[in-house]
């Protein structure tokens, strides 16, 4: 191969054009704008889910953002960004092994409810804040798995379940008539003392079976394994201000719910045209 330039040496080992070489070298010189926009959409998405959004989360959010991409590109850039999801694996739902056969389970797991401010639930999980454990209360209506109440107190009380289903009972516009549905604990906790105590308390049924709590399952899973931080919260007002980001906006406007074909849950609650005058 005596008397060949190096580049056309190059081309002839690899079989290669000299063409080809000059065009491939011209496009590495050339970044891809588009490209490298759509990437740092990726980033920052993923960023503001604190590591939890995949693929298909960053899809749906970037499909509301007007952005014409499909699932391919989008794991192909998480890929470029060696971006890794912190998402866990499946989760085993306990079966409660009493049940309160004296209640009637009117809902027993009828959980699609075609228009909101029909039937909510509601339960309390743990949290852990300044080195002991808090204890926090949501209130989901089950139309659109939208999160309408929470509170966080030191003590799982009945108290503390009150304080959320009065900030769902005040934000929904005080509606009449609803079912709520709630775990064992929470209708010993809270709805076997006299009513008079519980402001319009609703219509109250307690879940016979764990299995058919998994909505508030869900919610508490992704509020633990996407947002909280491991260490937990070095005092009350951090977990009140970071929970509340969580819950309302993140959860209710921006995060994909798969129970809403990937929309969240408000923008869900907005495209039934059945809600007048809820916020």
């Amino acid at each position: 191969m005596s008397g060949l330039e190096p580049i056309d040496w190059l081309c002839k080992v690899f079989d290669v054009t000299r063409s080809c070489y000059y065009a491939r070298r011209l496009r590495r010189r050339t970044p891809d704008v588009e490209r490298l926009r759509l990437r740092s959409r990726v980033g920052e998405l993923f960023s503001q889910s604190r590591s939890a959004a995949g693929s298909r989360s960053i899809l749906s959010l970037m499909h509301e953002d007007g952005e014409q991409i499909g699932r391919f590109k989008v794991r192909s850039l998480i890929r470029e960004l060696d971006l890794v999801s912190k998402q866990p694996g499946s989760h085993a739902y306990k079966r409660a092994t009493v049940e309160r056969l004296d209640i009637p389970n009117t809902l027993y797991r009828g959980f699609d409810m075609p228009a909101p401010n029909q039937v909510r639930c509601g339960d309390i999980t743990y949290i852990w804040v300044q080195g002991k454990w808090h204890y926090l209360a949501v209130i989901l209506d089950l139309c659109t798995h939208r999160i309408v109440g929470w509170a966080l107190s030191e003590k799982p009380d009945a108290e503390l379940m009150i304080k959320a289903l009065d900030m769902a009972y005040e934000q929904r516009g005080r509606p009449s008539g609803l079912l709520f549905h709630s775990d064992q604990g929470i209708a010993r906790r809270l709805f076997r003392q006299p009513v008079v105590a519980i402001p319009h308390a609703p219509e109250h049924e307690p879940s016979k079976k764990l299995l058919g709590f998994a909505p508030m399952e869900r919610v508490f899973r992704s509020l633990k394994t996407e947002w909280i931080p491991t260490m937990g919260y070095r005092n009350a007002q951090e977990a009140q201000r970071d929970i509340s980001h969580f819950l309302m906006p993140r959860y209710n406007w921006i995060r994909p719910h798969q129970f809403n074909d990937g929309v969240a849950p408000a923008r869900a609650e907005e495209k039934l045209d059945v809600v007048s005058g809820i916020s």
